[in-house]
């Protein structure tokens, strides 16, 4: 078993959110192991019970609470109203609850009570470079993505098959399945012209027009994709906060098999344009999950002028710019590749600058240091140490 970098908090209730079949019940079961009673929404016995009578939840936990010191439910988003029981036995009793689920998109949309600071928040996603790295290579990272039965399939037809059911079951059938958008068709469409563009900065109009929907139809979809934790947004840097919230935002999906698969890519990926573009995908979303995992008050960030100077990634931490990278896919990096980060260091001289690549050693051009892309996921993980859980 694969030892997850997140650790859970044990004297505290918690919610664990995260895509589907990232590993969240099994790294639950992993830790909670004794004591715990669960409940698992997936299995219909249990939906229909408790859809139709929530009070059974507290009516049978009373009846363990000598027994037991955890309530673990799982999916609890296939029943908002179980979290009014939580509450109460929060409230009354010493018991912990775990809850867990794909998003709390749906429960904030219920306005389903999200228990009012009882419960902290904690994500899992794909695997970790850092949690697999002895046993994975950084093609198949690029190629297939860090799903966990995606990574485990034993050859390459089953990793495809693994991925073409993700796609087509859960980001759309299911995603229309739990109510979050009426028509599949409109959303599949808008998917496929997100799944193409990413990386890039996005251009809602043309979207919309593409994809034949009205604009705030679109912006919508984008958030359903960001709540349901498919993809996240890189919002543009800005001194001030309300030319951030103006500028137009860049869009990752959360995994790259599940990019090469919506975009029907060749999975013997070649074209170095095209592995240049995942392997910034790569390391964006890698530095994303060690921020989300070690709860560190991180914010990131792209930066771009209106001249077209571009630098692909910004780490802000307590309000101050830490550091500004280029990611290149190359072996080597000279001068005429760095003129973003040039630029950028004409307006901020002090934020140290990196390019991040497949150098087999650091050196430096001029005030930028170059480093393998390795040694800059190690020390990424080593800025964000893991906070303590268990207060």
């Amino acid at each position: 078993m694969i030892t997850r970098a997140l650790k859970l908090p044990t004297n505290r209730s918690f919610f664990l959110f995260g895509p589907r079949q990232t590993g969240k019940t099994t790294l639950i079961n992993s830790v909670f192991k004794d004591r715990v009673f669960k409940v698992n929404l997936l299995l219909s016995d249990q939906y229909f019970k408790y859809s139709k009578d929530p009070s059974l939840l507290r009516k049978e936990v009373m009846e363990k609470t000598k027994s037991i010191n955890y309530v673990f439910i799982d999916e609890i988003q296939r029943v908002p109203e179980l979290l009014n029981e939580a509450q109460h036995l929060i409230d009354s009793t010493s018991l912990y609850f775990i809850m867990s689920g794909s998003s709390a998109r749906k429960l904030k949309r219920g306005y389903a009570n999200l228990l009012g600071g009882r419960a902290v928040q904690r994500f899992l996603f794909p695997f970790m470079w850092s949690e697999v790295s002895e046993k994975a290579r950084l093609m198949d990272f690029l190629r297939f993505g860090a799903l966990p039965p995606v990574f485990f399939a034993k050859n390459e037809t089953d990793k495809i098959d693994l991925l073409k059911a993700y796609v087509d079951i859960y980001l759309r059938e299911e995603i229309q399945a739990e109510g979050i958008v009426r028509k599949i068709g409109a959303f599949s469409r808008f998917l496929d012209m997100a799944a193409s563009q990413f990386g890039e900065i996005v251009n809602y109009s043309t979207i919309a027009r593409e994809c034949q929907q009205a604009v705030m139809t679109v912006k919508t979809y984008y958030e359903i994709l960001v709540d349901t934790l498919i993809g996240f947004r890189l919002e543009p840097w800005r001194k001030s906060m309300k030319k951030r919230l103006a500028g137009h935002p860049k869009f990752y999906l959360f995994d790259n098999g599940v990019t090469n698969i919506i975009n029907q890519y060749d999975h013997a990926i070649s074209d170095p344009y095209l592995l240049g573009r995942l392997f910034e995908q790569f390391i964006i979303i890698e530095t994303m999950k060690s921020i989300k995992t070690s709860q560190k008050m991180t914010n990131l960030y792209y930066w771009r002028t209106n001249t077209g100077a571009e630098v692909d990634l910004l780490v802000e931490q307590s309000g101050k710019l830490t550091g500004a990278y280029e990611i290149k896919w190359s072996k080597t990096v000279t001068t005429a590749q760095i003129t973003g980060l040039k630029s950028f260091q004409q307006d901020h001289p002090g934020v140290p600058c990196y390019v991040i690549c497949n150098a087999d050693e650091s050196y430096r051009l001029g005030n930028v240091l170059v480093m393998n892309w390795k040694k800059f996921l190690l020390e990424t993980g080593k800025k964000h140490p893991r906070r303590s859980e268990n207060r």
